[in-house]
């Protein structure tokens, strides 16, 4: 990692992992506490709302207890022959006309004697299904449980009894409009989104607000497992089924009584969409995201502005350095500024020139010797009698005279003195190997001229060749010239080994210092007991060879800082694996 990126990552770091804690932890704290309001909130008005409820019902309840003691009651042992209970009984319902759908008096057969509504005396009252008994004031009034078409009707009845023998005279039937505590529930759900719902002690649905009504939930049991809140809060999470889509937050609260009403075992329930309960923590969410991504911001370009400024000197230094590592050049030296970095660039510098210019000076002497050595030995001893000896055995080849035979054998000393000659140049190559001219080189590319400059030879012999490169990034600092040279001698030991119609693989892979070439080959491989020796000068196994070619790669690739190992392939013949240095290295 270098300078730059080392001060940003701890400038990031001081800068950021605070403000992002303190974030996190008001955030936090935050959503628990808006949270906790809203379940609070939840809780006050599911228990409110019970209370209406119950004030509610304990008023009907006094109305029923109250009135079925009345004198005028006992108009029912008479038929109410003139109508005065009927009439008392109608403006009784006229006066509260928001409260009561119908009063009627029954005898004890349950015929209607008297009623609010003169079209129904006569008439026989539905049979009574009693729902709950409420003792109340020395009288149990029974309730029955609104169902079929009419869920907004709650019936009441109270005994009447004689007022001189106290045998039974029949019943005061009240029918409440239960609309009243419709409204109740629709006034609770407001515009919040909340659902209301007043459950019977058997967990039947008997009241609930406008948007469970229209989904038929009323005398339904499907929340009565929602009854039991959470222990400690009274709030609880369930899944949004079958009243809503995603999970809702239920608030309980069970009926306490009223006066000296005792509870009728109702409870009632807030329903609450956990997505729409937690607006304001998902708004206060993108407040604080807002505000994070700004401090963020500010923190990143006061850090990319910081680290520039204190690594640029040593930046340019490191590019200088490596300018003259790869170009062996150079370059206008770098500013230091003052201090102890402008002391340190000034003696690096000045280090670099005098290593530049032994190495200037080791140079040319290496080259006079080598020019002086060879010159002598290699171009007077070697080369120029094989020059004449492949001239003249040329010219004697354009002899018209010449025999078939001679022909032959002329042309025998022509190849033969070219295949001295370059036994020759090998030996050179591997005598005195010239160092390498490191520059960045695109290997994916190289190896696919490498493939097209055999391509005819490939083709004559009906060798497939298939390149796979794996690696996302495939340039390194090596000596082209040279590295064409060793995937040449690679691809051509392996054309000259394989027999017709045989493969070849190359492969590209590698990490972030290293690239690896693999070439593999589906050939008779090479003997294990030999692989020791493979890389040396002069050991060959094939006919004809002369054991240069891989001395001479190894040379190349040790000289690059990298190495070079045989193995057995994939493909069951031999596998030369390559490993290069991404940044060119001198070898040890």
């Amino acid at each position: 990692m270098t300078i730059r990126k080392t001060l940003l990552v701890a400038f990031l770091g001081v800068g950021l992992l605070p403000a992002i804690l303190l974030a996190g932890l008001a955030f936090v704290k935050s959503k628990a506490a808006v949270q906790t309001e809203i379940e609070g909130n939840l809780t006050v008005q599911a228990v409110s709302v019970s209370a209406s409820i119950d004030k509610m019902i304990f008023e009907r309840l006094q109305n029923a207890v109250t009135w079925h003691r009345l004198d005028i009651m006992q108009d029912i042992q008479v038929g109410d022959v003139d109508k005065r209970l009927s009439l008392f009984l109608s403006d009784l319902q006229q006066g509260y006309s928001d409260v009561y759908a119908e009063l009627a008096a029954l005898d004890t057969a349950g015929r209607i004697v008297a009623s609010s509504h003169p079209a129904e005396v006569g008439q026989v009252a539905a049979p009574a299904v009693p729902w709950i008994d409420v003792p109340l004031s020395g009288t149990r009034v029974t309730l029955e449980l609104p169902a079929g078409a009419h869920r907004d009707r709650v019936v009441m009845r109270a005994p009447i009894a004689s007022a001189f023998t106290g045998k039974p005279l029949g019943q005061l039937q009240l029918t409440l409009d239960w609309n009243d505590v419709f409204e109740v529930l629709d006034r609770a759900g407001g515009e919040a989104g909340r659902m209301l719902a007043v459950l019977d002690a058997q967990g039947r649905v008997i009241a609930a607000s406008e948007g469970l009504r229209r989904q038929g939930m009323m005398g339904s049991t499907a929340l009565a497992g929602w009854r039991e809140g959470a222990a400690d809060r009274r709030v609880a999470v369930h899944p949004g089924g079958p009243v809503a889509d995603s999970a809702v937050m239920v608030a309980v609260a069970r009926a306490q009584g009223y006066a000296h009403l005792r509870s009728l075992g109702w409870t009632t329930l807030i329903i609450q969409p956990v997505a729409l309960a937690l607006a304001p923590v998902h708004r206060m969410t993108l407040i604080f995201a807002g505000l994070l991504a700004l401090i963020g911001a500010l923190t990143v370009f006061v850090a990319l502005w910081v680290s520039r400024e204190i690594s640029r000197p040593i930046m340019g230094l490191t590019q200088f350095a490596r300018g003259y590592m790869r170009d062996k050049v150079l370059q206008a030296p770098p500013s230091g500024g003052s201090g102890e970095v402008g002391e340190l660039t000034e003696a690096f510098v000045r280090m670099v020139r005098d290593i530049d210019q032994s190495q200037r000076n080791l140079v040319r002497a290496s080259k006079l010797a080598v020019v002086g050595e060879m010159s002598s030995v290699i171009a007077h001893e070697v080369r120029t009698p094989l020059g004449i000896l492949r001239s003249s055995a040329q010219m004697l080849a354009r002899e018209p005279g010449i025999s078939d035979e001679g022909r032959e054998l002329v042309g025998f000393i022509d190849s033969e003195t070219e295949r001295l000659n370059r036994l020759v140049s090998a030996m050179l190559d591997t005598a005195r190997p010239r160092a390498p001219s490191v520059g960045p080189v695109d290997i994916d590319r190289l190896a696919g001229k490498t493939i097209a400059l055999l391509g005819a030879q490939f083709d004559k012999r009906g060798i497939v060749v298939h390149k796979q490169v794996s690696a996302e990034d495939t340039v390194i600092e090596c000596d082209e010239e040279q590295m064409t040279q060793v995937l040449l001698n690679v691809l051509l030991n392996a054309l000259q080994i394989l027999e017709h119609g045989g493969r070849i693989e190359l492969a590209v892979h590698g990490d972030a210092d290293t690239l690896t070439i693999d070439i593999a080959d589906d050939g008779p491989g090479i003997d294990p007991a030999h692989r020791n020796r493979i890389f040396e000068a002069f050991f060959f196994q094939r006919d004809g060879g002369v054991g240069l070619g891989l001395a001479i790669v190894q040379q190349i690739v040790t000289a690059h800082g990298g190495d070079i190992e045989v193995d057995t392939s994939a493909l069951g013949g031999a596998l030369f694996r390559i490993r290069l240095p991404r940044q060119h290295t001198e070898p040890t």
